[in-house]
This record gives structure tokens, C-alpha cells and sequence, in this order.
């Protein structure tokens, strides 16, 4: 199957974590690529005195897992020794963004040095999204096509934007440097125009560091924080983004908080559900949620309880109203159950957020069938 496996390694790596005012949680996946490539970052309260800021990041490596690997655990102290403006305290919100930016260049130079990487025995690279969160500010970092975003006031606030080569701005970086763009990507090879290591696109000569054809200089928004307002923030990678919008994520999470608080269960439950909607890719998502964020309701509770005995019911009577023809596929109960109007589903998620339920139902009343696989490998059975 090429890049994929034969079935998904749906194993969890999933966290959870509290401070500042904040509480956390993330989730990642390897699914269906042979490898997993992603990495993150999760920290509460950071060095040289800056106790009350904290650091969030997803991200995805590309052609191997060892730039994502070393950003996970060094892009942040590249960034606080990255410029003057931390070295006594960050005094600006223009020397914060600055600090920021030096430390992607600096990393990026830094990782170049490596003897398998400057050799061209591993030719991997690494987006990176990240959000940075002062007491009064929200920092968002970007590079290449993992993607943050905001929810405040019960919609999307914020999202950062993916650096892709068909970009005007992106697309003409990379002519000036030489390349062209072809069926959208660098080159006519890789997807992303900014990322952290693929040093192979980054040997133009007489071009700087953030000219070459991939650029690894980030993208910094920054928004002022609002108290009563802003009330979570998702970081992700494009295993993700690929089966759910800005919007569809953000109602599928704010749903999922209104009846779990457990964010390391929310956060895997965007995973399941994305794997079930169909992304091949690896999945990796960092859930911050701040002190305005949805709170359980018994209301949504209660509903949530009566979608899940009236989908247990359902499976019961497909399964068994069988007949002579035997005892219906997994894939069959799934597509009859997806061609009724069924209300309350959660939003953004759909059907795919409840396969957990129905595969349960139907594996204790069909112990014996043989494994099916898991949703990915199928045709989209919703």
C-alpha cells in the first residue's frame, strides 16, 4: 500500500495538565502512515522568570520524524535564548515577535549542522504551530500547513493561515529562488512552503535563510487575550485539518466540553473521529482550554445519553431482523444507520463521532465475526 499500512495503528499517545489559569489536553495517532511523524509540546509555566506564560505545539515531520522530534523538545529554548528581547524579559509585544522569529532561524541553522542531516541521510523536515500565551497576549506561530485556532464567544475567533506553495506571496519566494510550483507543490515534491529542516530546499545561493524555496521563517499573529471571552484553542496537524473545517472542529470540541470534562478524552475523541471520517495521515491535537471554556450541562448530558441508547437500539434491530440472510457486516449496519435522520448528533463530528458506540454494540452481539479493519480503510461508510 505504499506509504500506508495494511490496517491503522490506532494506539494513543494522550496527556493532560493544568497551571496558569489553563488546563490542557492532547492526543496524537499514528493511523495509517508507516511511521509516526508528528511531535508536540505542552508547557506550563517556562523558564527565565516567565513562570506565568506557558508554550503549546503540534508538529508534523515529513520524510522522517527527526526534525519533529527535535523541535518537539528544543525549538522553545531556541526561541527564549533566541534574541535579546528574553534574555532580561520579554519588554514588547514587536520583541516577543522578534525573540520568535530568530529562534525558528536559529533552530533551523542549528539543526543543519547535524552530520546525518548536512550529509543528506535524512532529508526530513517539520512544520510547526504554536501558540505562546503571555498574561495579557496570545502569540500564534506558524510554519507551513499545521493549524491553530481560537474559539471566543462560541465561534471562531482566530486561525492561522498554511503556508502552501500556491500562495501568491509563497509561490513568488519560491520562483525567485529558482523553483516553480507544480501540482502544487515545490518542485512538483513537497506540499508545504515553509518548514523547519528540508535542507535540500534551502541551498540557493545568494539567498538568505527566509528566500530560499522553502522558508523557514514563522508567521506570528498576535491577539489580545479576553477574559469572559476566549475559550479554547486548538492546535493541530493537517491529519486533522483534512476532514474538518475551522468551524466543524471548534463545534465538535465546544460539544464535547459540554458533556466531558476530561480534555485528554475530548482531545481523543477528535482523533478517533477524523480517523473515522477518513484521514490517512498521522493525527495530532493540543486542546488549551481558558477559564471561559464550556462547562458540562446536564441538558447536553442527558442528550448525549439518549443518542447512545437510541444508536444501541438501532444496531440491536438491523442485527436482529437479519433474517435468512444472516448476520449483516459492520460496514452494512454502519450505512443504514448513516441513511436515517438521526437528531443530535454531535456537531462537526457526526456519525463518524459515535462509531465507538455502534461497534460496541454490534462486537457483543456478533462476538465471533472476523476483523473488519477500522473505518479508514473503507470507502466513506457515513
Amino acid at each position: 500500500m505504499g506509504a500506508f499500512l495494511d490496517k491503522p495503528k490506532t494506539e494513543k499517545h494522550s496527556a493532560h495538565g493544568e497551571g496558569n489559569g489553563l488546563r490542557y489536553g492532547l492526543s496524537s495517532m499514528q493511523g495509517w502512515r508507516v511511521e509516526m511523524e508528528d511531535a508536540h509540546t505542552a508547557v506550563v509555566g517556562l523558564p527565565h522568570g516567565l513562570t506565568d506564560w506557558s508554550f503549546f505545539a503540534v508538529y508534523d515531520g515529513h520524510a522522517g520524524s527527526r526534525v519533529a522530534n527535535y523541535c518537539s523538545g528544543h525549538l522553545l529554548e531556541h526561541i527564549l535564548s533566541g534574541g535579546a528581547e528574553f534574555a532580561s524579559g520579554p519588554s514588547s509585544v514587536e520583541g516577543v515577535k522578534d525573540g520568535i522569529r530568530s529562534g525558528f532561524l536559529n533552530i533551523d541553522e542549528y539543526m543543519r549542522s547535524f552530520s546525518d542531516l548536512r550529509q543528506g541521510l535524512d532529508r526530513s523536515g517539520s512544520t510547526a504551530v504554536c501558540v505562546l500565551l503571555s498574561p495579557t497576549h496570545l502569540y500564534f506561530i506558524n510554519c507551513g500547513d499545521s493549524r491553530a485556532v481560537l474559539s471566543r464567544d462560541s465561534k471562531v475567533g482566530f486561525s492561522t493561515q498554511d503556508h502552501k506553495p500556491c500562495n501568491p506571496r509563497e509561490k513568488e519566494r519560491i520562483q525567485n529562488a529558482g523553483g516553480s510550483v507544480m501540482i502544487q507543490r515545490v518542485n512538483g515534491s513537497l506540499a508545504v512552503s515553509r518548514a523547519l529542516g528540508d535542507y535540500d530546499y534551502k541551498c540557493v545561493d545568494g539567498k538568505g535563510p527566509t528566500e530560499q524555496l522553502v522558508s523557514p521563517e514563522p508567521e506570528v499573529c498576535v491577539l489580545e487575550r479576553v477574559a469572559e471571552g476566549d475559550e479554547f484553542i486548538v492546535l493541530a496537524c493537517d491529519g486533522i485539518w483534512d476532514v474538518m473545517s475551522n468551524e466543524e472542529l471548534c463545534e465538535f470540541v465546544h460539544s464535547r466540553l459540554l458533556v466531558c470534562d476530561d480534555l485528554e478524552k475530548v482531545c481523543n475523541s477528535v482523533v478517533d473521529t477524523c480517523l473515522h471520517k477518513g484521514s490517512r495521515d498521522n493525527m495530532s491535537v493540543v486542546l488549551v482550554c481558558f477559564s471561559a471554556a464550556p462547562k458540562i450541562s446536564e441538558e447536553a448530558v442527558k442528550k448525549e445519553e439518549e443518542l447512545d441508547k437510541y444508536l444501541e437500539t438501532r444496531v440491536e434491530e438491523l442485527m436482529g431482523n437479519c433474517g435468512e440472510a444472516g448476520v449483516p457486516d459492520l460496514v452494512s449496519v454502519l450505512r443504514s444507520i448513516a441513511s436515517e435522520n438521526i437528531p443530535n448528533l454531535p456537531p462537526g463530528g457526526g456519525l463518524a463521532s459515535k462509531r465507538s458506540v455502534i461497534e460496541a454494540v454490534y462486537n457483543r452481539l456478533n462476538p465471533h465475526r472476523e476483523e473488519e479493519g477500522n473505518a479508514g480503510d473503507l470507502d466513506d461508510p457515513w
